[in-house]
This record gives structure tokens, C-alpha cells and sequence, in this order.
């Protein structure tokens, strides 16, 4: 169940790309342009540089490519070299699908679920301009909210339509998530993100409409610290966001089979996915988004090579 519970919690975390942080900046454009550009910065400091690649507008440069290609601007950054490659490289098409059901309001920090969706959608967006892919939105609660079609001239667009999101009615999956995969006319990677409130057969089944012709998906799963843990003190009162219903709760009593549910939920869904071939990547809304982009490109470099 979705809870808003009446009591406040705060956020961890100094650094500028920290959730707390970012909901008080109001330009989603300069928001993904410092998360992205100081992920994609700590990535050439760290082993895993060549995992960047699969998200910039360059590979490594091997025997054989023309130097004509070479960008020398970066190589003078990171004294390695690389070849820039054109749209008819890498174009692909990206589909953003963001849950606007009104459970993802719920926030017990700075950022609700729906504003942490929106920054990491936005530094998605981001990754993917720089790599010149083409980028479009679906957002949804019920039934399809909004559809942007994926072009390489949507980042703005697809900006400009993340910044006027608000929460919507009650929330559904199997409707839109039907109709969106129906839609796809082309294999593309397809990126779910929502707080998968719904039982796992009814999410799973969902889902894998979204699997029609062999489109890619990866799945964030968004929750808050406070959904996590139910941490109210001795007592409190839940209300759900879908249907406005309220309940009180001895939330000491409760806490430890709270947790042993959400667990449960997570790790039905980690199982069922994988064995989909989905990747699924759970995220605490209070983590840094570089944490979650290292964690997404991380999963990726696995799962390709697991799948060869």
C-alpha cells in the first residue's frame, strides 16, 4: 500500500547531485547537465571508463579507424583516444515511460517519488543527447497521460514536458503499459520508472507487453526511505494515495512485518525480471543520482555480456 505518513524525515547527503539538493534547483536542463557531465568526469577517473562509451557520442579508437575521426580535444582530457562517431552510428530510439499515478507524490524529504523520477529522467535524456539517440516520453497513471515521440530534436521537448508533471489519478498497468507496447513499431530501449505498487503477477504481466519485438527494458523501481523502513515512532497513521482511505497503525508493532513485505516485493520482482531478461534496478530515493547512473551502467555492462 502507498503511504503518506504524517510524520517527516530528512534526507542524506552533501553533495550537490543529492536529491535534497537538486529539488531546490528549478531548471531540469541545468540539473541533468551536472549530474550527467560529473558522472560521465568520475567514469574517466575510474576503471570503468569504457562502460561511458555506450552513452556518449564516442568509442575507443582501434587499428584501423580513421584518425580523421579522433577528438583530439578529448584526448588532451584523458590521454586516451577515441572516435567520434556520427547519428548513423548510434542512433537508437529511447522511450522514457514515467509512472504519474498519485502514489509517486509521496515524498518524506525534499523530493517526492515523482521529483526524483523527473531529475532521473531528465539526466537519462541527457545521457542519451549526448550520444545523439533519439528521445521521447510516455507518462501514465490509469491510461496514457502524455506521449512525445522519440526524435533527435526531443530533449528539450522531452524536458520542457518533465518539468509541468503532476501527480494524476489512481494508478493502473496492464491498460497502458498494453497500449504503449503496441505502439512501438521499432525495437528501442524502453525505461520504465515507477514505484511498482501492484502485486508482482499483475506487474509482470504488464511488463512484458513492453517486451514485444525485442525492445530492451530496464525498470527503476522507486521508493521512499520512509516507505522502506515505516519508521513513525510508536504510532502513527497511513493514508493511501490512490483511494485517499486513511488507516491508524501501532507502527513498532508493524515495522518488522512491514519490511519483511517490501523486501519480499523487491526480491519477487529482482527474480522475475531477471529471468525475463528485464533489468531491474531498485532505488532509495534519498541516494545520489550518480549512485543510481553508476549502479544503471554498472547492470548494463553485465546483463550484455551476460546475454552474448
Amino acid at each position: 500500500m502507498a503511504a503518506r505518513a504524517h510524520s517527516q524525515g530528512q534526507m542524506a547527503g552533501q553533495r550537490f547531485i543529492d536529491p535534497s539538493v537538486l529539488a531546490r534547483i528549478d531548471n531540469l536542463e541545468l540539473i541533468a547537465r551536472n549530474v550527467v557531465d560529473g558522472f560521465i568526469s568520475g567514469l574517466h577517473q575510474s576503471p570503468m571508463l569504457g562502460m561511458s562509451v555506450d552513452f556518449a557520442e564516442h568509442r575507443a579508437y582501434m587499428p584501423g579507424d580513421d584518425v580523421r575521426r579522433i577528438d583530439w580535444r578529448l584526448f588532451a582530457r584523458t590521454d586516451r583516444l577515441y572516435v567520434k562517431e556520427f547519428e548513423a552510428d548510434t542512433n537508437a530510439n529511447l522511450h522514457l515511460l514515467l509512472d504519474v499515478s498519485r502514489s509517486m507524490d509521496f515524498g518524506s524529504g525534499a523530493a517526492t517519488k515523482l521529483e526524483y523520477a523527473k531529475f532521473l529522467g531528465a539526466s537519462l535524456a541527457y545521457l542519451s543527447m549526448r550520444q545523439r539517440d533519439r528521445i521521447g516520453l510516455i507518462t501514465f497513471d490509469a491510461d496514457i497521460v502524455e506521449v512525445i515521440p522519440p526524435s533527435i530534436r526531443h530533449f528539450e521537448t522531452v524536458l520542457h514536458a518533465l518539468d509541468r508533471l503532476e501527480a494524476g489519478g489512481a494508478g493502473d498497468y496492464l491498460k497502458p503499459l498494453q497500449r504503449i507496447g503496441e505502439s512501438l513499431r521499432r525495437r528501442s530501449l524502453v525505461v520504465l520508472i515507477s514505484d511498482l505498487y501492484a502485486p508482482p503477477d499483475e506487474l509482470l504481466k504488464a511488463i512484458d507487453q513492453l517486451r514485444l519485438r525485442g525492445n530492451d527494458l530496464i525498470v527503476f523501481h522507486l521508493l521512499d526511505p520512509l516507505e522502506l523502513n515505516l519508521e513513525l515512532g510508536d504510532a502513527g497513521s497511513v493514508e493511501d494515495l490512490e483511494s485517499g482511505s486513511r488507516m491508524p497503525i501501532a507502527a513498532r508493532e508493524f515495522q518488522g512485518e512491514y519490511r519483511r513485505l517490501i523486501q519480499a516485493h523487491q526480491a519477487e520482482l529482482q527474480r522475475r525480471l531477471g529471468a525475463s531478461q528485464v533489468d531491474y534496478i531498485f532505488t532509495d530515493t534519498s541516494q545520489p543520482l550518480d549512485d543510481v547512473l553508476y549502479r544503471y551502467l554498472a547492470d548494463r555492462a553485465r546483463q550484455k555480456g551476460g546475454r552474448r
